[in-house]
């Protein structure tokens, strides 16, 4: 297959109805070859999409002192207000150009994950941001099991088998801004690195700079249109899988030097695996040809922290 972009497959979620294995094959090549996939007509309303954007820029334009406000120090950026300067790339000396917050899943009072999901943090600065993330956050949820269940069937599996792993998971909606930066700016916005999580889905990467590493080494720019979703595979769904399906290095790269005066903006969803969920390799994905590389299991909490504290959030 070519390395071309074009050859990231760009699917219609409602093909999945129509046509499931169809649909389950197209997607399953293009992450086995990518760990990326571009899907149009996700479920997810424009009109929302586009409230949640306006809430999102009405934050980060607040004054820096409103938003650290909402900056909980050590609570590895689960929830509320990451500044700018402080998540670093697994591996990188360099931290991000980038703030963030981050919404979680709201978990009924003694709930039994209540003590290693945190509770969200709301601004009260910015009107109904509260009921449109979590309206968001709910089809962000709706979209990714859909997408699992094409995972489940190009894995041979049953197509409700991830249902119970991600159920009341540990999903994280992540609103992005990378400032502007001068003409002359060397370097990225977002150093390489793979996602720790399930899988992820994103929203607002048509703004130019986002990459992802091919397997003969050379960068290929994700260029979705206008509202499609883009989706990669995450460390956790590699380890399952036992590398069946790849977590892809990928960045984020300042754009051409006239656009650098703008702001970046996106909100990537990352999917997660219930706490307790122990990710031990799948059997179907072990062979004479490929032995299993993580014979010890783990779950996905404790991975997630091992994770965390590498890319200096914990």
């Amino acid at each position: 297959m070519s390395t071309s972009a074009k050859s990231i497959a760009s699917v219609s979620l409602n093909a999945s109805r129509t046509d499931p294995e169809g649909f389950a094959q197209e997607l399953g090549e293009s992450f086995e070859r990518y760990g990326f996939a571009i899907i149009a007509d996700h479920g997810i309303p424009a009109d929302l999409i586009a409230r949640a954007e306006d809430k999102a820029r009405a934050f980060f334009a607040l004054p820096e002192e409103v938003k650290r406000s909402y900056h909980k120090a050590g609570g590895g950026g689960a929830r509320g207000y990451t500044p700018f300067g402080i998540e670093t790339a697994k591996g990188a000396t360099e931290h991000d150009l980038k703030e963030f917050w981050h919404v979680g899943r709201e978990l009924p009072q003694g709930h039994r994950f209540g003590d290693v999901m945190a509770p969200n943090v709301w601004p009260k600065e910015v009107a109904e941001f509260r009921e449109t993330f979590l309206e968001l956050f709910a089809a962000f949820d709706t979209a990714g099991l859909r997408i699992l269940e094409a995972i489940a069937r190009h894995l041979g599996l049953a197509p409700d088998w991830f249902e119970n792993t991600v159920e009341d998971g540990n999903s994280v909606l992540r609103l992005l801004h990378y400032p502007p930066v001068s003409p002359e700016a060397p370097g990225v916005r977002a150093g390489a690195h793979e996602d720790i999580n399930t899988i992820t889905l994103l929203l607002g990467a048509q703004e130019a700079g986002l990459q992802l590493l091919d397997r003969d080494g050379q960068w290929l720019p994700v260029s979705p249109k206008e509202g499609e979703l883009v989706v990669n595979i995450g460390d956790m769904l590699q380890r399952l899988t036992n590398n069946v399906l790849k977590s892809t290095s990928h960045r984020v790269v300042n754009p051409p030097p006239e656009r650098r005066g703008n702001s970046r903006y996106s909100m990537p969803f990352f999917l997660h695996f219930r706490p307790d969920f122990l990710i031990e390799t799948l059997p179907n994905c072990i062979s004479e040809e490929r032995p299993n590389l993580y014979p010890e299991p783990i779950t996905a909490h404790d991975f997630l922290l091992q994770r965390l504290r590498e890319i200096k959030l914990v």
